[in-house]
């Protein structure tokens, strides 16, 4: 059989390697085109929690700029720094003589020197006090919500009038629940807000121990 001319395997040569680098790019094309649609679907993912957490954050916000149903006022309160023990006309007490020392804001699961929480109140911080039998993922509740924000302080508390009692100075509000959207509310309105006596005073830099 006679031999192929050079030409036509340099011709055959040529269209294999042709046809190989199309199948190259197509599948260059391919991965590209996959990657740019899972970019797409993540971008599209994350904007979507982004706008629902926002969306959420808002909803609480607006609630915070009315009135919150439940919340007492109880007017003005005294600030003098003492070293004896204070008898509080309400209990929780929501501001009136406290300690020189503030508490340090977090979260406490034995009760704390009342007087010392006043002072933290007095820097801005809202004050959460549960009742010892609370249900455990509900005091577990509140300690995420003491990690979250610097200026929450968490104790418990006896004879409590509810549950749960959230105080800020002058201000305070009985809960039957810790996961009454009201609490929300009354953090995102209260903490380091308008009633706060000192603001820019610290939360930390106390005293840590319990009563």
């Amino acid at each position: 059989m006679a031999a192929r001319p050079p030409d036509d395997r340099q011709a055959r040569l040529a269209k294999m390697q042709a046809a190989q680098k199309g199948e190259e790019r197509r599948r260059s094309f391919l991965v590209i085109g996959i990657a740019a649609t899972l970019a797409v679907v993540l971008i599209g993912v994350v904007v979507g929690v982004i706008v629902q957490s926002e969306g959420q954050r808002s909803e609480v916000e607006r609630a915070a700029d009315a009135d919150i149903d439940g919340v007492e006022d109880l007017g003005e309160q005294t600030a003098t720094h003492v070293t004896t023990p204070v008898e509080y006309e309400v209990m929780p007490p929501v501001g009136g003589d406290h300690l020189p020392q503030w508490q340090n804001c977090g979260f406490y699961d034995a009760p704390i020197t009342t007087e010392a929480g006043v002072h933290s109140l007095e820097h801005g911080a809202v004050w959460i006090t549960y009742d010892a039998g609370l249900p455990a993922d509900e005091v577990a509740e509140l300690e995420g919500l003491a990690a979250e924000n610097s200026y929450l302080l968490v104790s418990p508390m006896a004879d409590l009038p509810s549950p749960v009692v959230a105080s800020a100075w002058g201000l305070q509000l009985e809960l039957d629940s810790a996961s009454d959207e009201r609490l929300r509310v009354f953090l995102v309105k209260y903490l380091q807000g308008e009633q706060t006596q000192e603001p820019g005073a610290a939360c930390s830099g106390g005293i840590d121990t319990t009563a």
